[in-house]
């Protein structure tokens, strides 16, 4: 029986980008090469400021071309100090990458890779304990993608007025929360969806407070699934001062979701442990589902270079672009057991290998090298 072969577009990025992309394609590479059912093929191109040097700009149309033909797209981060906010920026790349695609809803669990990690979280252990919901974002409207009127300062007599337009419909709110409502199925029991707006002050959030409960009402009436709605002021009171309450799927618009996504990031103690998943279509499983995988931090240029940067949220991404774009459910759950295994101080085998972001020595390779050595066990 001939495998079959997957693309996967490499967008290394920036600053740490590289060296964390890096342990991420040897898992992928190493999943591969133990299947003989499939293949992946991994292919780099540039992007965000390595694409303006080379390019000129921050995505060019190489590097959308080949990521319009792969099954999935990984990418490390991009940005920083070198490319500043100018008129070319690092991040426009992002903003037209998610549009080009329709990458219309942005996935990012907030959870604990390890229980052992509970003493890194800025809340006291009592409060983190039992945190696990999953933040879907939509990705390409709302204030990002709306119409604005920049500033003008430098005009005598000008006002300086400037703006920005945030535009939703019917259809746009639909459609994310059919993938919330899907994601929530998947656990058992279904997990409760929480959908976040300002519902109090703004239009945008009555369309999307009502559209979100018929769509839930009419399609998946019989499917047992709790809605509840939360003003996104009051949600993240709640998401320092009892997380646990939130616990289930976040669904919100892109603005909400891009800060209260970031407020949840910090709860597992440390950026370098989290996934993140950008989906342009419902990741049953049934074919590949287009998605860019990336960890949720930055570029962090002050450690670029040194080889000492978290690589597990990137890991981690890999696994989630096996399992919702490739539907290769087994190995994507292999690469997470490999994953906590090698950051465990439990009395479970664990390895309790850490690199300095949570207080130990370890470097990018070194926890990619064990990740590597338990995978071999469960593969």
């Amino acid at each position: 029986m001939a495998s079959q072969t997957y693309q996967i577009a490499v967008l290394p990025g920036d600053g740490i980008g590289p060296e964390v992309v890096e342990q991420a394609t040897r898992v992928l590479k190493h999943v591969s090469e133990k299947s003989s059912k499939f293949k992946l093929e991994l292919n780099s191109y540039d992007f965000g400021g390595a694409a303006i040097d080379s390019a000129g700009e921050p995505l060019p149309e190489t590097t959308l071309k080949a990521c319009k033909s792969a099954d999935a797209i990984l990418l490390g981060a991009v940005g920083g100090p070198k490319w500043g906010v100018g008129k070319v920026r690092p991040e426009q790349g992002l903003l037209q990458i998610r549009k080009e695609l329709d990458l219309y809803a942005n996935v990012r669990p907030a959870l604990f890779p390890s229980e052992s990690l509970l003493e890194h979280s800025p809340l006291k252990t009592e409060v983190a304990r039992g945190t696990k919901f999953i933040v879907i974002r939509e990705l390409v409207k709302g204030l990002y993608y709306g119409d604005r009127k920049e500033a003008d300062l430098d005009t005598p007599g000008s006002d300086g007025e400037a703006y920005d337009m945030m535009v939703y419909n019917k259809a746009d709110v639909q459609r994310i929360t059919r993938l919330a409502a899907f994601l929530a199925l998947q656990q058992n029991p279904p997990a409760k969806i929480i959908s976040i707006d300002k519902a109090n002050v703004l239009a945008t959030s009555r369309l999307w407070r009502r559209v979100v409960t018929e769509t839930i009402e009419n399609e998946f009436k019989d499917k047992n699934l709790e809605l509840d709605h939360h003003l996104v002021d009051s949600a993240a009171m709640v998401m320092i001062a009892n997380p646990r309450k939130l616990n289930g799927i976040i669904l919100t618009e892109n603005m909400f979701g891009d800060i209260l996504s970031d407020e949840s990031s910090v709860i597992p103690g440390a950026l370098g442990l989290l996934p993140s998943a950008s989906l342009s279509e419902l990741p049953t499983g049934e074919k590949p589902c287009k998605g860019l995988y990336e960890p949720i931090h930055g570029s962090a240029p002050d450690i670029a270079g040194k080889g000492i940067a978290n690589p597990v949220g990137t890991i981690l991404s890999a696994a989630l672009l096996l399992r919702w774009s490739l539907g290769l459910d087994k190995e994507a759950t292999a690469v997470e057991q490999a994953v906590r295994k090698v950051l465990d101080t439990s009395d479970l085998g664990g390895y309790g290998l850490r690199t300095g972001d949570l207080g130990g020595k370890a470097g990018s390779k070194e926890v990619g090298d064990k990740v590597l050595e338990v995978l071999d066990t469960l593969l």
